[in-house]
């Protein structure tokens, strides 16, 4: 079938909840998409900063083939060598002592929520429930997550709204002071938002958020759902400030394509949840943490990080010399490889034509054209997409 003929079907069978582009993509390879047409595209997307070591990364490959010949799926009832084994990565390279896996970025929000309010409860009693997060922040789709997110256009249609969440402005940590009441229990950000427009915060200001959790008993929550797992040239976002939370979320780029997510804490707060208080039947399976496991060694392993700060810092030179040559770029911002163009005008257009010419962009909160490609990505390929992009910003 041709790409016409899947687009047709599809609209026959499948829920518009998604604003799709006339694209069937059949094949990837590195930082590469092939349609049912035989088209190829350059891919900046990522998947949405999933694909983190591009289309099928022959160890993410190799650990899922592997996987699927011994064993795809069993009961969290049993204990699951595979999900053992990424459990110690994470918690060997981060603050954490202990991880709960699910699968998607949503559901690991979902059960920092539930942990937060449950150790507080224990600790200080019922009254303490409350959450604060930010204005323009995205955590997911699901009640409760809709509920923490700072973006009306996600709410708008699910009322009534979880109640016991505070929404304050990202980056501005007096509001956030004055937001804590007796009833809060954590502050839950993201140390980039993502959705809400590629926004890096001052340096200061998470340490004055660590200090407002430090002095009033407040947990904090990183949702690194987007930003986590190399994106920003460290495995986890938050090194960037210097600081450590108490609870931090992970998804997306997680297992290298395959659905998983996790929600990582500190012991104390992790005794909270005892046997029957959560879970997920199909979270952190063999198969999805058998790629886990590869994706996450050959990030740590193979100089990763290093080169997508290298060439993070590449793309934002060439991005801000077209900001230099077109007025339409206001500001380029960003950290690593998670990197955000500001329009004066919106940006749909822009991704529209790039699609046209085998290029795959993104835009979020309207006007910020937001760059996530693999973490592989080379030079040649950031030259490519620059290339295409200057062409569509002069005839505009």
């Amino acid at each position: 079938m041709n790409s016409q003929q899947w687009i047709a079907k599809g609209d026959k069978y499948i829920m518009k909840t998604y604003g799709r582009y006339p694209l069937v993509p059949v094949r990837g390879e590195g930082c590469y998409l092939w349609d049912a047409d035989g088209k190829r595209y350059l891919d900046f997307l990522a998947g949405v900063a999933v694909n983190n070591l591009g289309h099928c990364h022959p160890k993410v490959v190799a650990a899922l083939q592997k996987q699927a010949a011994e064993l795809i799926h069993c009961s969290n009832y049993y204990h699951i060598p595979t999900q053992i084994e990424l459990a110690e990565l994470l918690c060997n390279n981060s603050f954490a002592d202990r991880a709960f896996f699910c699968n998607s970025g949503a559901e690991a929000n979902e059960a920092a929520i539930k942990l937060a309010r449950k150790y507080s409860r224990e600790k200080f009693g019922p009254e303490r429930y409350q959450i604060i997060t930010a204005i323009s922040s995205f955590h997911g789709r699901t009640m409760a997550t809709v509920s923490a997110t700072g973006q009306e256009k996600v709410q708008k249609f699910f009322d009534p709204l979880l109640h016991g969440f505070v929404h304050v402005p990202f980056n501005d940590a007096d509001a956030l002071r004055q937001a804590v009441t007796p009833a809060t229990c954590a502050i839950m950000l993201e140390p980039i938002q993502g959705e809400g427009g590629v926004v890096v915060p001052d340096a200061e200001y998470f340490r004055q958020v660590r200090q407002i959790c430090d002095d009033n008993n407040l947990l904090l929550i990183f949702d690194e759902v987007q930003v986590g797992i190399g994106r920003t040239g460290k495995l986890f976002a938050h090194e960037h400030f210097g600081v450590i939370p108490d609870i931090m979320t992970l998804a997306k780029a997680l297992a290298g394509g395959a659905p998983i997510g996790t929600m990582l804490a500190k012991e104390e707060l992790a005794e909270s949840f005892g046997p029957g208080t959560h879970g997920s039947t199909f979270g952190g399976n063999p198969l999805v943490t058998a790629a886990g496991v590869a994706a996450i060694r050959t990030i740590l392993e193979e100089g990763i990080l290093n080169h997508a700060e290298e060439i993070g810092e590449y793309l934002v030179g060439e991005l801000e010399g077209l900001k230099r040559k077109f007025p339409v770029i206001t500001e380029v911002r960003g950290i690593g490889l998670m990197i955000g163009a500001e329009l004066s005008v919106p940006g749909g257009e822009i991704v529209k034509k790039a699609l046209e010419r085998g290029v795959l962009l993104n835009v979020t909160h309207d006007s910020v054209l937001r760059f996530v490609p693999p973490l592989i990505v080379g030079k040649k390929e950031v030259d490519e997409m620059i290339s295409i992009l200057s062409g569509i910003l002069a005839e505009m």
